[in-house]
């Protein structure tokens, strides 16, 4: 049992972690406390975001669910987007027998039973960005994160790894996130067995930035196109008889499509020319 960290102290916490974080405006104010109290506070509720335009999404949230849905958006590239801080949307009832689990840091039962007990209250919410569908991958340096960001929480209250619980152990209604918590809650007990570290840096960042809706052009020419289009093959979306290669031609435009299509897109919306949206979820690799 414990009160929520400060603001301040919460940001001081995932900086001396090594998070890589990002401000959006009035996330420290930003909350759903005059709807019912949030506190005190047990543990770190992970989950997956499940959709499109995560960020906007999880800071305004939906006609039924108002925003925030989250503290933090863990983007694709690791860094973490802070929406909000307080009692978010984002638990909802889950099982007593879990939230005894968490308080007594044990391991979660198997079966979560019935919803119960009101999780807003109680844990610290992070959205993932992921579609969840077992096709969409979490990045080395997205799981780097979600690693930092809950070791961090649970040094600054002085609690163990299995403080950490996801939706899915939350209650059955729920299947996010969509990888092993056991696999993950080890992670996190190893960062935690050691001192605050920063992340390593490295000559740059795991996943080509976003280069603008302009730089498709015909004649464009760059390694960023080939790795594009390896990527594309990767997630079985090639329309190449030949390549990829440098140049971008049709064939990368109509393999974008395809790309665009899987994540749900239609219309005018997957016309194959890159958004950033879809672009940061294909994460293609530096280009030498």
């Amino acid at each position: 049992m414990a009160t929520p960290l400060s603001a301040e102290r919460f940001l001081d916490a995932l900086r001396a972690e090594g998070v890589r974080v990002v401000e959006h405006d009035g996330w420290r104010t930003h909350n759903r406390n005059r709807k019912g109290p949030w506190g005190p506070v047990h543990g770190v509720m992970l989950h997956h975001t499940a959709g499109r335009d995560s960020v906007a999404l999880c800071r305004d949230g939906m006609n039924d669910l108002p925003g925030p849905l989250c503290i933090g958006v863990v983007a694709k590239d690791g860094s973490v987007h802070l929406v909000g801080y307080g009692r978010t949307n984002h638990a909802g009832r889950g099982a007593r027998a879990a939230y005894d689990c968490v308080r007594a840091e044990s391991a979660p039962p198997a079966r979560p039973g019935p919803d119960t007990v009101d999780g807003n209250v109680h844990f610290y919410g992070f959205e993932i960005e992921n579609l969840g569908n077992g096709r969409d991958s979490y990045p080395g340096a997205q799981l780097d994160a979600v690693e930092r960001i809950a070791a961090a929480v649970c040094r600054a209250h002085g609690w163990h790894a299995e403080s950490v619980i996801g939706h899915k152990e939350w209650t059955t209604r729920k299947i996010d996130p969509s990888f092993s918590m056991a696999a993950m809650r080890t992670r996190i007990a190893k960062r935690l067995g050691g001192a605050p570290s920063p992340a390593t840096p490295g000559p740059a960042p795991a996943c080509e930035p976003f280069p603008g809706a302009a730089f498709f052009a015909e004649g464009r020419r760059s390694p960023v196109i080939t790795a594009m289009g390896r990527r594309l093959v990767a997630e079985g979306c090639a329309r190449y008889e030949v390549g990829p290669g440098p140049e971008w031609t049709a064939a990368d435009r109509n393999s974008y499509a395809a790309w665009q299509r899987k994540l749900g897109y239609s219309g005018g919306d997957a016309d194959g020319i890159p958004g950033r949206v879809s672009w940061d979820r294909l994460c293609v690799p530096r280009a030498a």
